[in-house]
Formats: structure tokens, sequence, C-alpha cells
């Protein structure tokens, strides 16, 4: 069983913020001087170290300048899937603590908008101060609840993220029972609540002809395919699922039925990340959406 396999892993990866910084500059400073960092094929801003070399960066002069932000490499890949351009609007609508909106900073050259939301107050001073160390200049950040963006923002955006608050399954760790303290069923299903309507949110805020990113790093498909399914139910024929294409090949397709029952067969398009100890990838559930056309409730 996956949750009860994994350990820590074994590498840490992180991303050299083209924002402030050159590439190769970062990678030759003596910081990464025998370490040893493990280029991503997928990604040309992203290294792996062992992971007993992380609090060496945590401590550096590049981490607590914004040149390097450590981030796993499925929560890069599910913000990259984006693709947000310059000049854009992008909603980020769980943002904290700030990695993915980077990273759609970054695409974007710092031009366009982005609103990052986020309803924790503790996470959103976590959010504000990490796009200020990174240097992101075009996100505006809201302290609010994102299930109201929907109605309050509507057909406004041409991308939205919702990397969405889950139950964090792909995160338990077989050695660390703090991990796990606190999973049970009934959280799963306190999350799935939550999902539906942030993802109900993020539908009606995204423009016709846009494209929303869902995701969650949990393996529980009440939390991925179910609030997918729900969604499609509910605006039967405005929304499209896109296929997902990994440039890695620990991928599952995504369930089209749980529990005896069939699900939506576009639910096959979306994508489940398995954790991988060679990357120090952990699990998640991807879902590309594209709207087609302005969602009535």
């Amino acid at each position: 069983m996956l949750l009860s396999l994994q350990q820590d892993p074994p590498w840490v990866g992180f991303r050299v913020n083209t924002l402030l910084a050159d590439i190769t500059d970062v990678i030759e400073s003596p910081v990464f001087s025998g370490i040893g960092c493990r280029p991503v094929s997928w990604r040309p801003d992203a290294f792996l170290v062992p992971f007993e070399c992380r609090q060496r960066l945590v401590n550096s002069k590049a981490f607590t300048e914004g040149q390097i932000y450590l981030q796993n490499l499925s929560s890069m890949f599910t913000a990259q899937l984006l693709s947000a351009c310059p000049e854009e609007q992008v909603l980020d609508l769980a943002a904290a603590p700030g990695g993915k909106t980077l990273i759609l900073a970054q695409a974007m050259k710092n031009r366009g908008r982005i609103a990052a939301v986020e309803v924790v107050k503790n996470r959103f001073y976590k959010l504000t101060e990490n796009l200020r160390r990174c240097g992101v200049q075009i996100a505006n950040c809201y302290h609010k609840d994102g299930s109201k963006v929907g109605r309050q923002c509507p057909s406004m955006f041409d991308r939205v993220l919702l990397d969405a608050p889950c139950s964090a399954e792909s995160r338990i760790r077989a050695n660390r029972p703090d991990t796990y303290a606190f999973w049970n069923l009934h959280k799963i299903k306190d999350m799935q609540r939550k999902q539906k309507q942030l993802l109900h949110s993020a539908i009606l805020a995204l423009k016709p002809g846009g494209l929303l990113v869902y995701s969650t790093c949990s393996y529980a498909p009440e939390e991925n395919e179910l609030v997918i399914e729900r969604q499609l139910q509910k605006f039967a024929g405005q929304l499209e699922v896109l296929p997902v294409e990994a440039p890695f090949s620990n991928t599952q397709t995504g369930l089209t039925q749980w529990q005896g029952k069939p699900l939506n067969r576009m639910l096959s398009r979306t994508l489940r990340i398995l954790p991988d100890p060679q990357t120090g990838m952990e699990g998640f559930f991807v879902c590309l959406l594209k709207k087609d056309t302005a969602c009535v409730e």
C-alpha cells in the first residue's frame, strides 16, 4: 500500500528563480560545490540534490535572497501544466506558500497579473513574504475565501490554478507518525466538500476558452475524480477534460469507475503522479480543464 511504504525522499528538488538570477551563475556558486546537482530533463531551471543537503540550501544566501526555491518536482509540474503566458490574467486560488505562484510569474516574465488568494492567515503572510523575497511584481495577494471569488469575478481570468487543500495523503511517511496522526475518513469528506466549492468558484472565474488546472496531493478518488465528476455533471457540455501529457513515466491514468459506479470517461485524461524514489516525486492528482462556454449555474 502506497501510504504505508513511503519514507523520506532521498532527493530534494529546487528551482533557480530566473526572475532574479541566472541558472548557470547560481549552479556554479560555492553553495553547490561538491553537492553534485542532478538536472531535471523536463525543466531547465530545476535540479535535485541529496536530501541531506537540504539544510545547506535553506541556510544559503541564494535561498534567503530568493534566487532558489525548494519544491517537489510533482508540484513544479502542476504549475507548469497551466502554461501561463505574459500579459494574461491568472488566478491562483489556493496560493500559499507561493511556489506555484512563482512558477506562474516566471512563465509570464513578470508581465500581466496574478491574483493570489489564500484564506488561512498565517499561510497568507507566508505567501506574501515568499513572493516579495522572490521578486514577483505582478501578484496581487488577497486574504479571502476562494469559494467566493467566482461569483465576485465571473469570467475574468485567462487561466486558473487550483492546487486544492486536501488530506495530503502523499505526504504521509511511515517513519513519521506526525504525518498521519490526524488522517481519517472524516477528513477526506471534509476536504471533498471544500474542494467542490473551490472548483466551482474556479470554473465561474475562468473566461470561456480558458484553461484550469485542478490538483491535489491526495490519492483518494473522493478528493480527485469525484470532485471533477461533480462539476462535469453540473456544467454538462460546458467543460472539457484535456489530456495531461507528462514528461516522466511514474504515472497512472485517472479512474473511470469507483466502487462499482461508472464515472465520466473523460476522467481517463486526468493523471495520477506516483511516488518515485529516484526523483523524490510525491504523489499527485492533476486535471486540465477547458471552459468551452460561459457557465451558467
